[in-house]
């Protein structure tokens, strides 16, 4: 969920919200999505944290992750390739 948050507002931000500030003189775009793109970023880069410290992601991993947030549209391939994750038994889980 948060790679997916975290692209969509990228994509936003770039997409829409600087292309209105650079060629249609609305810096509000900017203004409201920056923000709100800080935040979704900084969740995802909290939550590929936790999931190392866990032990559910490797390093190489965890840097391909943390790679992938600042690619454009990358956060949805992520989201998908960790989707399979969820019904998977972690190193933890008994089977």
């Amino acid at each position: 969920m948060a790679a997916v948050t975290e692209a969509a507002t990228l994509l936003l931000l770039v997409g829409i919200a600087v292309p209105l500030k650079h060629l249609g003189d609305w810096p509000g775009a900017v203004r409201v999505l920056g923000p709100v793109h800080g935040f979704a970023f900084l969740a995802y880069v909290w939550m590929v944290l936790r999931s190392l410290s866990a032990g559910l992601v490797s390093r190489d991993e965890a840097m391909r992750l943390a790679v992938a947030a600042f690619v454009p549209g990358a956060g949805f391939l992520t989201a998908r390739s960790l989707g399979g994750r969820a019904s998977q038994p972690g190193p933890g889980d008994r089977p």
